[in-house]
């Protein structure tokens, strides 16, 4: 059993201004995944066609269904048996008048040419289907305007309307009560689907609405409660947080109060130069250390070509860093602590209530920071400023509280705070 259908036009884009104009060529090709007559019905016919197509066409590799990567040898695809020389219509009048409108005499001479060239019955005996990447899968009338694919025609410039505006909350309401006002007495779903179709959202020409000149929707109106939410929250004369203290709130936990209880000392600045093939880098080097002083501290590092982006990269490190630190009483640490980083020897030593901290600067910053009030410590060798600071801060985190010791010793908890550590017991 055939199925009609019409030819293809091949005119391009530019010069094919109707669809309306048919010729004898086609537009079609095989499909990618496809055997030869998997979609005809008449199979000799097939056959036939292949036998009269071979003397034309080389032997093209194949693409094989999916899951098989074997090469087999396939022939261009043959067009169905149903295509009849009818189909491969002649221009008519109306569409050589079209043609000469987009043509010059010279072309429009060489297409009439070229179409009495080519017999209608070599060409449904003959063809075959076209093959390449852009090719269309089906055969289909270009002359016939698809309401998805194809363009559709423009609306006349009368239906804009500049003064289009979206319907406010009373006016919605007032359409609701109008379409309630006139509902009989037994309504149906019909009616309110009606209503539904029928209700317009602007307030203008029904044209522009119906069938606008542009797709542009209006502007949406101002005071919309729903819109409220994306806008700044804000109170009047509330600085914005910067980008960066945000992620370190999402980090830490930390409120913004919170971090800016926080005492920072900047300890080691210094600039840094990296040599590179086009010149000397300078750098700005910041060491920074933050403390509640509450027993929380912490230490960081940051390097930038800007000397403010350095200091920030820094403290923010620093607040990041910071871990809780031991404090006999509060006040002081627990015993003495030696610690060794490069060529720097330290040890820290308790001290009684009221002894202060006499130590070096590095080290009485830190103490600060921390919350501790009564130490004594000892730089023997290096004194390098940051080999210095990196050792305290190891040396803090490293001592002895009195639960491991009690533990290695087999002793209660209360036993060893007033033995080794000379604590006042209640």
């Amino acid at each position: 059993m055939s199925t009609p259908f019409a030819a293809r036009c091949l005119l391009p884009p530019r010069a094919s201004p109707s669809r309306a104009c048919l010729q004898r060529t086609f537009h079609s090709s095989r499909s990618l995944y496809a055997v030869p007559g998997e979609n005809d019905n008449s199979g000799n016919d097939i056959a036939e066609n292949e036998k009269q197509a071979k003397w034309r066409y080389k032997k093209v590799k194949s693409i094989a269904p999916a899951g098989k990567k074997e090469d087999s040898k396939q022939l261009a695809r043959p067009l169905p048996a149903g295509l009849k020389p009818e189909h491969f219509k002649a221009y008519t009048d109306k569409n050589k008048k079209i043609l000469k409108e987009w043509y010059t005499p010279a072309q429009f001479a060489a297409i009439e040419a070229g179409e009495s060239a080519v017999d209608p019955q070599d060409l449904a005996e003959q063809a075959t289907l076209r093959d390449g990447p852009w090719a269309f899968d089906y055969l289909d009338d270009f002359a016939q305007i698809h309401p998805v694919i194809d363009k559709p025609v423009r609306a006349p410039e009368e239906n804009y309307d500049p003064k289009l505006r979206y319907k406010n909350e009373d006016e919605i309401g007032e359409d609701f009560a109008k379409f309630i006002q006139d509902l009989p007495d037994e309504p149906t779903r019909l009616d309110y689907m009606k209503f539904r179709d029928n209700l317009r959202l602007t307030v203008g020409k029904e044209e522009a609405e119906r069938n606008p000149r542009n797709y542009l929707a209006p502007d949406i109106p101002k005071g919309i409660p729903e819109m409220k939410k994306y806008g700044s929250t804000r109170k009047p004369g509330e600085v914005e947080i910067d980008p960066a203290m945000k992620r370190l709130m999402r980090q830490t936990g930390y409120s913004l109060d919170q971090i800016r209880r926080f005492r920072v000392k900047n300890l080691v600045t210094h600039r840094v130069v990296n040599q590179t093939k086009m010149g000397k880098i300078q750098s700005q080097y910041f060491l920074t250390v933050a403390g509640n002083g509450r027993g929380l501290l912490g230490i960081g590092e940051g390097k930038s070509t800007e000397p403010e982006d350095a200091r920030r990269q820094a403290h923010f490190a620093a607040i990041r860093n910071a871990q809780p630190i031991p404090r006999y009483e509060d006040r002081t640490i627990f015993g003495d602590v030696k610690v060794k980083i490069g060529a720097v020897e330290l040890e820290l030593m308790t001290r009684p209530p009221g002894f202060g901290i006499r130590c070096q600067a590095y080290i009485f910053e830190m103490c600060r920071c921390a919350g501790i009030s009564d130490l004594a410590a000892r730089v023997t060798r290096s004194r390098n400023p940051m080999n210095t600071i990196k050792a305290t801060f190891q040396a803090l985190l490293t001592q002895r509280i009195p639960d491991e010791i009690a533990r290695g010793l087999g002793k209660k908890l209360v036993d060893v705070r007033k033995v080794y550590y000379g604590g006042n017991v209640q």
